[in-house]
């Protein structure tokens, strides 16, 4: 079985062994980022479970981390719970303010934080298991588990590609995406496309969905958005 990945950020070396120690010994499985541009860079390219996150960070500081991963699309639904020192309430308040799940303050209990990152995951999971399989939008659904597309009431045939592609924007109806950020988005930091192989595919998706392909929008020098 797939072990959950738990990222500690966290710059005090002790603190971090401390952590990491008690969450392996439980069965996790632990990253490990010591500043806040690592932590960054490994939630985007790594993808844990959940983030234990110290808002004391060289560099930019924990706030900043969970802004940043939080306004991004890949990383925007991991939990995230901070770790601070004790009466930094401000700190606490625009940490949950940011988007942070849950807090604890220094001095802690490696068992405290153990049930806290339990109970966030038992949540997340909670929350997957009823998410929606199927995305409803005026005279279009998108069934994810058949991979299936109704346009007012016609089934379409789409290639993978297309399915994912369509998936991806209709899930996040206003929103505006770079091609890189779509290429990511559906294909994975690993795929080799040009930006021309995404306006080949939006074209090919367009004409497909006939009409309601009017609702994929060009933004001029950005990329594209799906309006309902």
């Amino acid at each position: 079985m797939k072990k959950t990945v738990v990222l500690v950020v966290e710059d005090d070396q002790d603190i971090m062994e401390l952590i990491t120690y008690n969450l392996t010994t439980d069965g996790f499985q632990c990253l490990s980022a010591r500043d806040g541009e690592m932590a960054v860079k490994t939630a985007k390219s790594k993808l844990p479970d959940i983030i234990s996150l110290d808002l004391m960070l060289p560099g930019i500081d924990g706030l900043e981390v969970c802004r940043q991963l939080k306004k991004n699309f890949k990383t925007e639904n991991i939990p995230i719970i901070m770790l601070t020192a004790k009466g930094e309430e401000t700190d606490i308040v625009s940490g949950l303010e940011l988007g942070a799940e849950d807090y604890i303050t220094k001095p802690f209990s490696p068992k405290v934080l153990l049930a806290r990152i339990r109970a966030l995951l038992r949540r997340k999971n909670s929350q997957a298991g009823h998410a929606e399989m199927e995305i409803k939008l005026p005279g279009l659904v998108v069934h994810r588990g058949r991979h299936e597309v109704i346009v007012k009431g016609k089934r379409i045939d789409l290639t993978l590609t297309e399915f994912k592609l369509l998936e991806f924007l209709a899930s996040r109806p206003g929103w505006t995406f770079t091609r890189n950020q779509i290429i990511d988005g559906v294909q994975g930091d690993d795929y080799i496309v040009t930006d021309r192989s995404v306006d080949v595919q939006i074209v090919g998706l367009r004409k497909k969905l006939g009409a309601r392909g009017k609702s994929i929008e060009t933004v001029r020098g950005v990329g594209y958005r799906f309006q309902e």
